[in-house]
């Protein structure tokens, strides 16, 4: 989202296997522990401001920028229930069968909890392709619905290496989407930030 609005910004890297996330520090500006989070020093009535949670960061740097949200209210609600469909759905789901599939599996005995997050994985890949169906971007216009979900999708095929698994090439809209997505300059710098230690 940064790099897409071309806000000047500084990152830093928070080793969650570290527990860094769990710092006092960093919990000063998310009282979940939990990354991403940013301190905007120009924030509302020129006050810094922390914020957190994707959802909201990625709300917050809309309204500031008036970027990648309209502001006509049917398209500014559309958006906003595709974000929070990746926030309440798809980042969830994603991030369980993840975990299932890359750290957790040689574990649990039972794979009837990693065979629930597949099935529900699928589920979701079935709504996000039907409303690509004959458009370019989630809503319409590349936004910040598409930032939001843009990464977990890259995910399952990158990360979890879960696209054989969840057959996500039978989902040729997405796979149009996320081609396109991922052929955006701002969406390859922001891959690579923060770099990361060899």
């Amino acid at each position: 989202m940064l790099e897409e609005t071309g806000l000047a910004y500084e990152s830093h890297l928070i080793d969650i296997s570290k527990n860094e996330s769990k710092e006092p520090a960093f919990v000063s500006l998310n009282p979940n522990g939990c990354i991403p989070a940013i301190i905007d020093p120009a924030g509302p009535h020129g006050r810094p401001i922390a914020v957190s949670e994707s959802g909201a960061i990625l709300l917050y740097l809309a309204d500031k920028t008036g970027l990648l949200i309209s502001s006509a209210p049917v398209k500014r609600y559309e958006t906003l229930t595709w974000v929070f469909f990746q926030m309440s759905a798809i980042g969830p789901i994603f991030g369980q069968l993840g975990f299932f599939l890359r750290m957790g599996s040689k574990d649990y005995e039972d794979r009837r909890t990693r065979q629930r997050f597949t099935d529900e994985s699928k589920r979701l890949l079935g709504v996000l392709d039907r409303q690509l169906e004959g458009r370019d971007w989630i809503v319409d216009d590349y936004s910040i619905a598409d930032i939001a979900t843009l990464g977990w999708v890259n995910a399952l095929v990158e990360s979890y290496i879960a696209g054989a698994i969840l057959g996500l090439s039978n989902y040729s809209n997405i796979q149009a989407w996320l081609g396109r997505g991922l052929a955006r300059p701002a969406v390859q710098r922001g891959l690579h930030i923060p770099a990361r230690p060899a």
